[in-house]
């Protein structure tokens, strides 16, 4: 048996073991690392630690524990308030609201992490207060992110248009953008449909004057009856969420009687508005790390206000941080190794044009749903140059499809976007939201690719 064949095997082990004894997936992708990168990889300790996300733990690390700073002092709660007033109190314009702007801030040039890593707490403490699924919340984000991310301006769009003129295949940034943007907005489309979307909508507005409630907590009679709006086993929030969320905001309002007002600026709310709007200059127009802008803000605020910050720190998603960075370490494993590699130029040798391009499809939204999008595109799209010079595959829509095969998976929460909504919900069971996700992942997987394939390569764009 092949080394690649093995590694791939010990990573289905490490899900079935995760999924059926409730062990957490990082802590035993660790093991895996440790073990086929020394006995399979013969790689030494320092070749494993290449593969562990640095950049990704900080990232998750900084931004969660400056929004657990901002939910301790109120500004969470001030913010959905105000989205509450900008759109007249409808609820059911708010997904749509996160999703425009997650997607704005991509498609001026945002990396898609830290859009949504500016934009995902804010979200999902909005879906915790009105009993909307953060399931929906958090795909409308990232759907939002993907859907402009492709614009001719923005990273995702130059980086592909560089490969394809590099490459020296037919190109349209046009195509490209636009396919990626109608894909994640249907895709969007029906996730609020199926997720509560509708009855969130038909419900109206919210009065005003019940979002400024004493208590800071909104009557959750405007919520849909199961605070999900669906009936399937997938589709719920977190099963409990209302239940559970009204009860914790309760007991945190009762511990915390000196700010029940949340619709009214106090200093420490305006620091953390002022430090949320830092982050925000300091990632999209000074292209600093978010990770580290998040940890350094969140530490100015803890030394100015440290009775708000004291159990921000315990807030941190660290299960959620053990969970990625293992996973992730484990993949870098496999980059190393060539696993990644040696599945993709196997697939590039079919001799069947079509089939070979709905493979690699599969391939980018596999990988990708474990790795970095960028490298994924910038790998695949090279190993599709053989068989798009036949002239039997449209280069402009198999490009197309690769690209939103690789992105519009980045719902996983193996990946970095996924991760940060996973990270950045409040009031949920974790677990079950990572299954939720992770199942939400698993059919865009399996769906995405074959439709992307059907509409944009067999017609032969390009």
């Amino acid at each position: 048996m092949s080394p690649e064949l093995i590694s791939i095997l010990v990573l289905v082990v490490v899900f079935v073991i995760a999924t059926t004894r409730s062990v957490n997936m990082g802590a035993l992708a660790f093991a895996a690392a440790f073990a086929v990168g020394e006995l399979v990889a013969d790689l030494d300790a320092d070749g494993i630690f290449a593969g562990f996300p640095g950049d990704l733990f900080v990232v998750l690390v900084g931004v969660t524990y400056l929004f657990a700073i901002a939910r301790a002092n109120g500004t969470t709660d001030w913010l959905v308030h105000a989205s509450i007033r900008l759109v007249r109190g409808r609820v059911a314009l708010i997904p749509w609201v996160m999703f425009a702007l997650t997607g704005a801030l991509t498609a001026i040039g945002a990396v898609s992490p830290a859009a949504v890593a500016i934009v995902a707490p804010i979200a999902l403490s909005f879906a915790a207060r009105y009993g909307i699924s953060p399931l929906l919340m958090g795909a409308m984000v990232v759907h939002g992110a993907q859907g402009g991310g492709f614009s001719p301006i923005s990273i995702y769009g130059t980086i592909v248009n560089g490969i394809v003129e590099r490459e020296h295949l037919p190109g349209n940034a046009v195509f490209l953008f636009l396919s990626s943007l109608i894909v994640n907005l249907v895709i969007a489309g029906v996730m609020f449909v199926l997720f509560g979307g509708l009855k969130l909508w038909a419900q109206g507005a919210v009065p005003l004057d019940e979002a400024r409630g004493a208590t800071g907590t909104p009557d959750r009679r405007d919520a849909p009856a199961d605070g999900t709006g669906t009936g399937t086993g997938t589709g719920t929030g977190t099963g409990t969420a209302p239940t559970s969320g009204t009860a914790r905001s309760g007991t945190a309002v009762a511990a915390r009687p000196e700010t029940p007002d949340t619709t009214r600026l106090t200093p420490a709310r305006v620091a953390t508005l002022t430090a949320l709007v830092a982050l925000v200059v300091a990632v999209l127009v000074f292209d600093l790390d978010a990770g580290l802008t998040s940890i350094t803000l969140a530490v100015i605020l803890s030394a100015a206000w440290p009775q708000d910050s004291r159990t921000a720190v315990g807030q941190i998603a660290w299960t959620t941080v053990l969970l990625i960075c293992g996973v992730l370490t484990y993949v870098g494993v496999l980059d190393q190794m060539g696993t990644i590699k040696w599945a993709g130029e196997g697939v590039g040798g079919i001799g069947v044009p079509l089939l070979a391009a709905v493979l690699l499809c599969y391939i980018g939204a596999i990988v990708s749903a474990f790795a970095s999008s960028v490298g994924i595109m910038g790998a695949l799209i090279p190993l599709a140059v053989p068989f798009l010079a036949q002239g039997e595959i449209g280069a402009v829509g198999m490009v197309a499809a690769l690209a939103v095969s690789a992105t519009v998976v980045d719902v996983s929460p193996f990946s970095t976007n996924g991760a940060l909504v996973l990270a950045g919900a409040p009031d949920v069971d974790r677990e079950r939201f990572f299954r939720q996700l992770m199942i939400y992942g698993g059919i865009v997987v399996a769906v995405v690719p074959a439709v992307v394939w059907l509409v944009m390569v067999v017609p032969g764009f390009g």
